[in-house]
């Protein structure tokens, strides 16, 4: 929470932290946003949710039955909404499991043609115990759901749905509403009425604020006629890894006194030296703290500042806001520029509680992590740079505005026996790339290894093949990389297009695909019967085997195992009827490899027969 003591560098909380569910508390459903997303940690936000949260993310990574699971519990319950191409793409192949998320994560365009570039996460909670009124969790973030490693500001608000509308939450709730129609493909039934539900129990929610605040305000740009931007103040301290100066100059003459900036270098060298002389301190964040100090490489992009807040001194109050809006005119123009969807949460405390602007960001807080910006000129290169993926950025654009799509069909495999599954690129209409010399594209799960040159096809209107493929590598996820004709600078991104023919059981060749033995499968089976709310079962099911793969030979493991089953017979909570989905989709009639044991079918039909008929489907 961004109070004084929240803004010190040494509270630091995880991004699977802020998810998880209060005590005595289980996740029931949740709706997020982001600007861009990529597959591995989608994949790690269902654990968090459903199963057990980790210290890092490749904890979780390195879990494949956890992801699997966790996909599962929640793919009705959660959607994810972002800006339509803003999935990062990788060359190699990436896990099968990617494509359980194809009903959760759905493509969006900003309305008024800017970017969709709200971070929020509004979740639901039902008591444990079954009885009891629902919380909500509202996420108010400055960072997408990425690996980013950046320095990022959160607001975290928890509360309890009451029987009354909550006034302030309406800018959120507007939001959630808008969401299913501003699709780029018709959302499903069940997704429009999961974001309506949760809206719904959003209106109603009573938040606990920040300690030391007072108030809470929620804004929404680039959805209706209102329009956040900060007020007359009399300092005003600003954030923002991205500014321009047309909206750096109209900030600083909102504050009496000089204002105080913090930004990244490389934005704040296209500003012009008199912008930057109207405030009074510009700070970047310093090298060693951009780096986590010396701690594992990552990408130059992938760390530094990410953070956007605006604090301000009003009369006795400080007033500290923050979301997804930079110090830009596609943010906060009070004209049609500001065409970016943005989401600002502003709490305001006494100034005596909550720090100043130079408690917040001089030496003894934030600002024992910057360091003096000092100006250089911008090279020719660097603007070459950003010319080049201005052009990337419109060809991206074009793309997802195409109306492409998939198509999947039966077909021999070259050089087998056994049947593969031929998928082809869709081109509804020809289209113009002057700016590109190539486009290629691939299934995620297959990587550039078998990619298809489709530049001529992109401006010819014609189909691609993309090749015969296993039925577990189908996926309606598609990297593109194009390359940009003047500088020959490339974009790597993918989106998920509508597919058509897609078998309905692939979701079964997924299952197939991981769970491949009887040591695999026992430990999914304990993972299926840990009970709901218990992350310390969860974690020890999908780390240890069950009777080291063996069953029904009398060992130490056996009857654990089998008093799951009864609890779980016992409790009638979906359990069993999970249970069985999952030897289903094991069952294939063109296996040869059954990880199933054949003396647990025989126990297991024992256990069946007291499972509810409308249970008994696969996909």
């Amino acid at each position: 929470m961004p109070n004084r003591a929240s803004l010190d560098p040494e509270a630091r909380v995880l991004y699977g932290e802020s998810l998880s569910a209060p005590s005595g508390y289980v996740f029931d459903a949740a709706i997020a946003t982001t600007y861009s997303l990529d597959f591995e940690t989608a994949l790690a936000a269902p654990v968090s949710l459903a199963l057990f949260a980790a210290e890092n993310r490749d904890e979780i990574l390195g879990q494949p039955l956890a992801l699997l699971e966790g996909a599962e519990r929640i793919t009705d319950r959660l959607a994810v909404y972002y800006d339509a191409g803003h999935i990062h793409a990788q060359t190699q192949p990436q896990s099968r499991l990617c494509s359980l998320l194809e009903k959760m994560i759905i493509e969006v365009s900003a309305p008024q043609g800017g970017a969709f570039h709200p971070k929020i996460w509004v979740l639901r909670f039902k008591p444990q115990s079954g009885s009891g009124a629902a919380k909500m969790r509202l996420l108010v973030l400055s960072r997408n759901l990425t690996q980013d490693r950046s320095w990022d500001i959160s607001l975290c608000l928890d509360g309890d749905v009451t029987r009354r509308v909550v006034q302030g939450n309406k800018p959120i709730v507007e939001l959630l509403k808008r969401l299913p129609r501003i699709t780029v493909q018709p959302v499903s039934e069940d997704i429009r009425a999961l974001t309506l539900d949760v809206a719904g129990d959003l209106n109603r929610a009573a938040w606990v604020l920040p300690e030391h605040f007072d108030t809470l305000s929620l804004a929404v740009n680039g959805i209706g006629p209102e329009l956040w931007s900060p007020s007359a103040c009399a300092r005003m301290g600003v954030i923002s890894p991205f500014c321009d100066d047309t909206t750096l100059i109209q900030l600083a003459k909102l504050s009496r006194e000089k204002p105080v900036l913090v930004g990244r270098s490389d934005e704040l060298a296209s500003c012009s030296t008199e912008t930057l002389a109207l405030y009074e301190r510009v700070s970047v964040l310093d090298e060693m703290a951009a780096s986590e100090d010396g701690e594992e490489a990552v990408p130059e992009s992938l760390q530094g500042l990410h953070a956007k807040a605006f604090i301000q001194e009003v009369g006795w109050d400080t007033v500290l806001t923050v979301g997804s809006g930079n110090a830009t005119q596609a943010a906060l123009a009070k004209r049609k520029s500001a065409n970016n969807v943005e989401v600002f949460a502003t709490i305001t405390g006494k100034t005596s509680k909550v720090g100043s602007v130079e408690n917040i960001l001089g030496a003894q807080g934030f600002g024992r992590l910057l360091c003096p910006f000092v100006a250089g000129d911008v090279s020719a290169d660097a603007n070459a740079d950003k010319a080049a993926e201005r052009r990337l950025e419109n060809a991206r654009r074009g793309i997802c505005r195409a109306g492409l799509a998939l198509r999947c069909e039966r077909a021999l495999a070259e050089g087998e026996d056994s049947a593969g599954w031929r998928v082809w690129l869709i081109c509804a209409q020809s289209m113009t790339f002057p700016d590109l010399t190539s486009a290629f594209v691939w299934p995620i799960t297959r990587g550039e290894g078998h990619q298809r040159d489709v530049l001529a096809a992109l401006l010819t209107g014609k189909d691609v093949d993309l090749g015969v493929m296993p039925l577990a590598d189908v996926t309606r996820f598609i990297a593109f990389q194009l390359t940009d004709a003047g500088s020959g600078a490339r974009l790597l991104f993918s989106i998920g297009l509508p597919m058509e023919g897609l078998p309905a059981e692939r979701h079964s060749a997924i299952f197939r695909s991981i769970i491949t033995n009887r040591e695999t499968f026992f430990r999914y089976l304990r993972l299926l019967l840990s009970e709901l709310g218990d992350p310390f079962a969860a974690a020890l099911a999908v780390q240890s085997g069950g009777s080291n793969g063996e069953w029904g030979c009398g060992g130490a493991e056996d009857a654990p195992l089998l008093e799951d089953l009864v609890r779980a017979l016992c409790a009638g909570d979906g359990r069993l009827s999970a249970v069985e989905r999952l030897i289903r989709r094991l069952t294939a009639q063109d296996s040869t490899a059954d990880p199933v044991p054949t003396e647990f079918r025989a126990l297991w039909e024992a256990f069946r027969l007291a499972i509810p008929e409308e249970a008994n489907y696969v996909d």
